[in-house]
């Protein structure tokens, strides 16, 4: 006879199987079994063993819950999914509740100290059609909100995978999910194999025509998906509703994140296959794989976590379109030209942190005290960032910053203005 809280574990287990599966226990989250010597192996801790019943004892290893990101960030790094299941109920005279709240894998990390603020982290879909002849590309970061779909088309197989690959090369996601495609036993396992993305699974079926359809217009809200630029693009549909089907299984807390669904043609960017990335060392060097002495390493010098996020994403998908570049080139020119406004907003910038990361992070109900002090010190500091924008007049380019800040902020005017009166100061945070 064993005791409630293993039965409880165990139902627990057999719905996540293919999980490590974190088990709260008051101030620890413990692991059994085989779940148990795998976090002992790669974790360093050690590996005792607990009663369950009947003079039973199965092999038991525990992580302290105040320092969990530590563990975690090790656990899937080495390629494991970890279901992390919290007590829901107060502790009493009977059993806690408890339940599975999330799932981390390499392509849904939302814990600070396991992402790196100056690049994405992607989970990505590709679905292919029955001939090999097109396939559909999505990609999520869910602690930004970035979801973006493509399709692409070809004579041939080998051809396909080609193009995918060139867009596994821009991208390098953490996750990959493929659908009716098996990149295993494909033309691009050598390049999948040196990404190391962990490789996840939804089912075809879950993803077929009409339901990919559903899933998408239901995730929205929506009648239609023309308005997403999807017409005709059934390969694009499916991948996308991969992602979402994904994430509702394994991160449904992230699917608020996702509000918007931005439909691109890779003709918008040069191509660039992997060798030619790599020859050209554009975001990391090739003896070293460090940033430090790569394109991006000397042309990085963003002050916040969000700029060089989007100087990696620019330097990986060169714009081709000549009205785009002008713009681009104007807002650069307008900032060489006005050295004090250069060095003031810089000085403004300075230290802003991750209010994308960190806004997402409240949305999912994961935030902590520094992330709300953080979101705090960012809107206290946006006003005067944008003043100085209009002040100063930087020509056009640069100065389309101030009014595209409006747009979005307007109806939240007085929500912002409480916030920042409510929210607590680092020194409040700190006593």
């Amino acid at each position: 006879m064993t005791t409630p809280m293993r039965r409880q574990y165990l139902a627990l287990k057999s719905q996540y199987e293919d999980c490590v599966l974190f088990f709260r226990l008051g101030d620890f989250y413990e692991t059994f079994d085989e779940d148990a010597k795998t976090v002992a192996r790669v974790c360093d801790v050690v590996l005792t063993s607990r009663p369950v019943g009947n003079d039973v004892r199965v092999p038991l290893a525990g992580v302290p819950y105040h320092s969990v990101d530590g563990y975690l960030a090790k656990l899937v790094e080495a390629g494991y999914k970890v279901a992390v299941a919290e007590q829901i109920s107060e502790p009493g005279n009977g059993l806690v509740e408890r339940e599975v709240r999330r799932v981390v894998t390499k392509g849904t990390i939302v814990e600070p100290g396991l992402l790196d603020e100056k690049r994405n982290n992607y989970l990505m879909a590709v679905a292919v059609d029955g001939r090999g002849e097109t396939a559909g590309i999505a990609y999520c970061d869910i602690t930004t909100g970035e979801f973006a779909t493509t399709q692409i088309t070809a004579a041939s197989r080998s051809e396909l995978e080609r193009r995918i690959g060139e867009e596994l090369s821009r991208l390098q996601p953490s996750e990959l999910v493929p659908v009716d495609w098996e990149p295993r036993e494909s033309d691009l396992f050598g390049l999948i194999d040196s990404m190391g993305p962990v490789i996840s699974t939804v089912e075809a079926w879950q993803v077929a025509t009409d339901t990919a359809t559903t899933i998408l217009q239901r995730h929205f809200q929506v009648s239609t998906l023309d308005g997403f630029g999807l017409q005709g693009r059934l390969q694009a549909t499916r991948a996308a509703a991969a992602v979402v089907a994904y994430l509702r299984e394994m991160q449904p807390g992230a699917l608020t994140q996702l509000t918007s669904l931005h439909s691109y043609h890779v003709g918008e960017f040069m191509t660039l296959d992997e060798s030619t990335r790599r020859n050209l060392e554009l975001t990391e060097t090739i003896r070293s794989h460090d940033a430090k002495g790569s394109l991006l390493g000397v042309l990085d010098r963003t002050q916040t976590p969000m700029g060089g996020r989007l100087l990696r994403r620019w330097l990986s998908q060169p714009l081709l379109n000549v009205a785009a570049i002008n713009r681009r080139l104007d807002a650069v020119q307008a900032f060489v030209n006005d050295t004090p406004l250069r060095l003031e907003l810089r000085e403004q910038l300075n230290g802003l942190g991750d209010l994308e990361r960190w806004t997402n992070r409240v949305v999912q109900g994961v935030a902590l005290p520094r992330d709300l002090v953080g979101i705090r010190e960012v809107l206290c500091k946006v006003p005067a960032v944008k003043e100085l924008m209009e002040q100063e007049n930087p020509g056009a380019a640069a100065a389309g910053f101030a009014d595209s800040t409006d747009a979005p902020l307007a109806p939240f005017r007085h929500a912002i203005a409480t916030l920042i009166d409510r929210l607590p100061s680092c020194e409040q945070v700190l006593v």
